[in-house]
This record gives structure tokens, C-alpha cells and sequence, in this order.
């Protein structure tokens, strides 16, 4: 079985670099996880820019030549978030925009299809940016490979990427969370060193503080003790019991 190939960040970044305008595309393919056919159907009204989500409604694919536009595989209709540093990008592709417009056609107008998209820049941008024999569908297992990697659970994962089950998205992406298990005890050691670091500073923080309380309450006492001395003097300086003897 040929290995599922999964590119680093700096790949990612190298070949957004490669792709030039092109850019935008790659950008969602590899953070979002999204189908190519998925990435063709999105229209400008499914981009909710306020909530950062993609709403997943259908899917076009090319067969024998012609457009079949269908509901997403497994019919998994779903919202996909997509990160922060795609705001700008998106709003100037949605800006002044049907709601129906497709939010990436083709140069020639109507939906893109994954043969012309390689032939036509995708797979040379993939030689320039040294990952020759790329495709686009491993950019969408690039966003898993980079979502289990910031954290995402396999019930998040499996929603992000539309699976009509959680056990289906462990089957294909198995190989993820068995290399995630390795950098789960370096993960807990420095957790547990954050939270000893912290539990120290404020124990530290905590005898500091009862250090000065015991010093303020020291100051008090010797102040009262001196505002009640001339009460037990008499006012020059001798005792009462010298007063009584006196008189």
C-alpha cells in the first residue's frame, strides 16, 4: 500500500509561495481540509466571514468530460472553519459578489476541474516548490496531518473533514494519531513542569506575602506598645506601683 503522503508546514509554505495568485486555493485545500470537488462547488453566499466558516452544501465532480454537481460524499453537509490568516484573502474574493458566484472558477467561467487545474499550474508549481508528483487531494490529507498536530481530536477531525463517522476517520488517518501517541509523554512532562514552575512561583508568591503580613503585624504591635507606654508610666516615665509608694 503506497504511504499517504502528508507535507510539513514549510512545504505548505514553499508551494503557496510556488502557486504565486494561485495562492488562495492552496490555502484552503491544505488548511481545510476541504474535497477538491467540495473547493469547486463553494459559493461566495457560503463563506460566512464574520464566524470564519465555510459552509459545505455540494460537491462537483468531472465525469467523462462533463460536470456532475451532487451533495458532498457521504452526504456530510457541514461548516468548516478556516483560520484567521485567510480573512483578507477571502473578503477581497467575496468583495462586490453574487451570492451564487462560485467563489474560485475557472479562468473561463464556470466551476474548476481538477484535470485542467494540473495541467495548467498546479503541478508545476508542485515542481518548483520540490514535491514533484503532488496531487491535490493530499493537500486535504495535509490539513489532517496539520490539524492532529495543533490538537484536533478525532470527533473534530471528522466533522472538519466531513467523514459520515468518527471510526471512519481513525481507519484513514490511523497513521496520525499512532505518531501523535509518541509526543504524548514529552506533551505531559511539560505540562507538568508548567504547572510545577507555576505552583512553585506561587508558593513562592504565597510565603513572600505571609512574610510581610508577619512584618506588619510585628510593626503594629511595637506601635502600640509604644502609644500605651505613657498609660503605664504615668507620663514620667515611672511605673504606677512608683506613684502609689510616693504618695
Amino acid at each position: 500500500m503506497k504511504r499517504r503522503r502528508y507535507l510539513s508546514g514549510l512545504e505548505v509554505e514553499g508551494l503557496l509561495e510556488a502557486a504565486g495568485e494561485r495562492a488562495p486555493i492552496i490555502h484552503v485545500l491544505a488548511f481545510c481540509g476541504l474535497r477538491f470537488g467540495e473547493l469547486a462547488a463553494l459559493r461566495v453566499g457560503r463563506v460566512d466571514l464574520g464566524r470564519r466558516r465555510f459552509r459545505i452544501e455540494e460537491s462537483v465532480t468531472e465525469v467523462n468530460g462533463k460536470l456532475v454537481w451532487s451533495d458532498p460524499k457521504d452526504h456530510q453537509r457541514r461548516t468548516v472553519p478556516f483560520p484567521e490568516f485567510l480573512d483578507g484573502v477571502l473578503a477581497e474574493a467575496v468583495a462586490d459578489r453574487g451570492r451564487d458566484a462560485l467563489l474560485f472558477p475557472a479562468p473561463g467561467g464556470g466551476a474548476l476541474r481538477v484535470r485542467n487545474v494540473r495541467r495548467d499550474w498546479f503541478d508545476a508549481a508542485a515542481v518548483r516548490a520540490g514535491l514533484s508528483g503532488l496531487t491535490p487531494h493530499e493537500l486535504r490529507h495535509t490539513a489532517a496531518s496539520l490539524a492532529v498536530s495543533a490538537g484536533a481530536s478525532v470527533l473534530a477531525l471528522q466533522r472538519m473533514l466531513g467523514h459520515d463517522k468518527p471510526s471512519t476517520t481513525l481507519d484513514v488517518y490511523s497513521d496520525l494519531f499512532d505518531e501523535d501517541l509518541d509526543t504524548v509523554a514529552d506533551r505531559l512532562a511539560a505540562r507538568r513542569a508548567d504547572a510545577a514552575a507555576d505552583y512553585l512561583r506561587r508558593s513562592g508568591e504565597l510565603r513572600e506575602g505571609r512574610r510581610r503580613t508577619a512584618a506588619v503585624l510585628a510593626a503594629y504591635r511595637d506601635q502600640l506598645e509604644y502609644a500605651a507606654y505613657p498609660l503605664r508610666t504615668g507620663g514620667d516615665g515611672s511605673t504606677s506601683g512608683d506613684h502609689s509608694a510616693a504618695a
